[in-house]
């Protein structure tokens, strides 16, 4: 296990931000390649399959784990050099360590232990970039050089407990369109009256699925803007609309919704933040609860908001820690992280 505390160790001392892992990516891969492990890479992203270990492997379905090694900027409350990785009283601290170094190296050693005995199926780790900032980049740069995945497994600071389901993001830009005219007169159409329309269907509206673990749709109105100086009706309001979906609903089955109840325009900023949201009776979930681990619903997003499989989200650390200054996760976890990893994995049917 010391060889995975080091390389984590390692991996916090090389600053690693969204767009900027190639060092850090490179020591990875140096790291795998010195243990004979044949690693590939693809930009910033590096895999490992468990058909080119085992070739029998490459006609299996396949389970894909994944980590990210990219970090956010530290934050500036930092009372520790956040890429010097200090070990004190069982806890590894610096940028990264509990999201998501912990979660890469404790993925790479179970993979090697798993890929060691056969299994039912096919076996690929991956460490990827631009999670922290959802870029094109990252995972979704390499899911085309695998065969369809079956189940995917998502390293997050989760307290190794099961994240069933996680929201996802719809971010809208919506525009109320009136008609110009003095304030003075009865002249014009007051975007802003047309606007006040649809912000209370907003504020209103309850999409009627309810998920179990993350509740109903949530849709909060963030931002608004209008008007050019006191004495014009404005012509225009614009407004924006943070919207988490709850694993029941496509995305587009929202914006579509959404177009059949306003008067506005509504523009999303992107359709790929997908909420997911995996069956109570997936074998992994099965395994999950025979071996004592607990499912919950997960308010932060992941990688898994760009895949269509069924995935879960497990992994060591606490997500309270995430993207705090003087962050930290525990050997103690990393090391029951491999174990429960295991457990979960070992010759599951899928």
């Amino acid at each position: 296990m010391n060889d995975y505390l080091d390389l984590l160790c390692k991996m916090i001392s090389i600053p690693s931000l969204s767009r900027e892992e190639a060092e850090a990516v490179s020591m990875i891969a140096g790291f795998l390649d010195a243990r004979g492990l044949p690693v590939r890479r693809k930009g910033n992203n590096l895999w490992l399959d468990s058909a080119d270990v085992n070739p029998q492997d490459a006609s299996k379905k396949v389970l894909l784990l994944n980590a990210h090694v990219d970090t956010v900027r530290p934050a500036a409350s930092y009372t520790r050099d956040p890429f010097f990785p200090s070990v004190e009283d069982g806890a590894i601290y610096g940028l990264g360590s509990n999201d998501d170094g912990g979660s890469v190296v404790a993925l790479l050693a179970a993979w090697e232990q798993l890929v060691s005995r056969e299994q039912p199926y096919r076996l690929i780790w991956t460490a990827t970039a631009e999670e922290e900032i959802c870029g094109s980049g990252g995972l979704e740069m390499i899911l085309d050089e695998f065969p369809q995945v079956t189940l995917g497994i998502f390293g997050e600071p989760t307290g190794m407990q099961m994240a069933v389901a996680e929201k996802g993001l719809l971010v809208l830009d919506c525009v109320a369109s009136g008609v110009s005219g003095h304030a003075a007169r009865e002249e014009g159409v007051n975007a802003i009256y047309k606007a006040i329309e649809d912000i209370c269907w907003f504020k209103s509206y309850k999409f009627p699925k309810v998920s179990p673990y993350l509740g109903p749709v949530k849709m909060s109105v963030t931002m608004i803007s209008a008007g050019t100086q006191h004495n014009v009706v404005p012509d225009g309001c614009r407004f924006v609309v943070d919207v988490r979906p709850n694993g029941l609903y496509t995305n587009q089955e929202i914006v579509d919704t959404i177009r059949a109840n306003v008067g506005c325009s509504v523009n999303p900023r992107s359709m790929r933040h997908k909420s997911s949201h995996i069956s109570e009776d997936n074998p992994v979930v099965l395994r999950g609860r025979s071996i004592g681990l607990e499912s919950y619903g997960s308010p932060t997003t992941s990688n898994q908001t760009l895949v269509d499989f069924p995935c879960l989200k497990i992994g060591p650390g606490e997500s309270s820690r995430s993207h705090k200054a003087d962050e930290f996760i525990m050997v103690s976890e990393i090391e029951g992280a491999v174990e429960t990893y295991v457990k979960l994995l070992d010759n599951l049917q899928i």
